[in-house]
């Protein structure tokens, strides 16, 4: 295959596509199994090296809380490895959402990369889910969700942990879209002082950074970048699979990826079942601006409407009380105490 912009050399860096989980979050997690197939037999044909499916929160993430699948991602990720051909599957699992025996399901249908993801403080709560993957012969990936929450020597700390407990690769996941170039550089170089593994980056569009960051961190030297098509991810979204690959062509920086196909698989797959374009909306915008978790941002707006507040004051309430991921339960709090404290102020309370 003749890769559109590239220079014949080796790949830079592996990009990991993320369209089919991430954009389960974009989507409502309601891809059908004919969307998955054409979507993964698209970025397989262009030569992307990895394909992420399952819920947007990851294995077992259909639920009440979370939001239930249209169809299971065990169906989705069957779908996905009946057409795909060069490319590996992944499946992000967090623990506490997923459990052990989720990563033994998803091996026997075809995935074979395992990423496991946790807050950036919380490495450690890994340990058992990378050993699993391991023991399945699973390439494993620690995933550092929020990175943005904690200092470079912090992060590179829980890195180690990662590494320690099995992961091959770990993350710098930039959960809430809230980083700069500089946030980038500094957090990267820190992870990969501290460890021997390769090192990944995992960008939001929230401020509007994901392709100058994930560019940052390939500065930076690592050697793994997610993306989605699109953008079709949490909040804003994620880094433009395209618009990446473009740049990186202009650059000269060789990605092993058809450029052109990739551009065909976003226009002609992903754009027409997109439920609205990701946009840098205010409350995108203010997710990145308060460090708040990308997901967050449909369950935000959702009860904004259902209480009658802000949606601004949601967020900028959830970011100073340092909410993370899982505490989703938290927003519906928030929005409440909102609603209650502005009917007071207006002297229409009954109490």
């Amino acid at each position: 295959m003749t890769v559109a912009g590239s220079n014949g050399s080796s790949p830079a860096f592996r990009l990991t596509d993320t369209t089919l989980r991430d954009g389960s979050h974009a989507m409502s997690h309601q891809f059908t199994v004919e969307q998955v197939r054409g979507i993964a037999a698209a970025l397989d044909q262009a030569g992307v090296p990895v394909i992420e499916v399952s819920h947007g929160d990851g294995l077992g993430g259909s639920s009440f809380n979370y939001g239930f699948s249209r169809t299971s991602e065990q169906d989705l990720i069957s779908a996905a490895a009946d057409v795909t051909t060069n490319a590996r599957l992944a499946a992000l699992l967090i623990p506490g959402i997923g459990v052990a025996d989720d990563l033994r399901s998803v091996a026997d249908r075809g995935v074979s990369i395992a990423r496991v993801a946790t807050h950036c403080t919380e490495a450690d709560i890994a340990e058992e889910h990378l050993r699993v993957a391991k023991d399945l012969g699973m390439e494993t990936v620690g995933f550092l969700m929020l990175s943005h929450m904690v200092s470079p020597d912090v992060l590179a700390a829980q890195a180690k942990v990662m590494e320690e407990n099995g992961a091959d690769i770990v993350y710098v996941a930039d959960s809430a879209g809230a980083m700069t170039m500089r946030d980038v550089r500094n957090r990267v170089e820190a992870v990969r002082a501290t460890v021997s593994c390769s090192v990944g980056i995992h960008s939001h569009e929230n401020l509007s950074l994901s392709v100058a960051n994930s560019l940052a961190a390939v500065d930076s030297g690592v050697e793994h970048v997610d993306v989605c098509l699109r953008g079709l991810g949490a909040g804003a979204g994620n880094c433009p699979g395209e618009v990446f690959v473009a740049v990186c062509a202009k650059l000269d920086i060789p990605t092993g990826v058809d450029t052109y196909r990739l551009l065909d698989a976003a226009e002609n797959l992903v754009a027409p079942i997109m439920r609205s374009p990701q946009v840098v909306t205010k409350a995108a915008l203010l997710l990145g601006y308060a460090g708040v978790y990308g997901s967050f941002l449909l369950h935000a707006e959702h009860a904004a409407q259902r209480f009658d507040v802000d949606v601004k004051d949601i967020l900028l309430e959830l970011g100073r009380r340092r909410v993370v991921g899982g505490q989703e339960d938290m927003i519906i709090d928030v929005a409440a105490e909102l609603a209650a404290t502005s009917s007071s102020g207006n002297g229409t309370s009954s109490g």
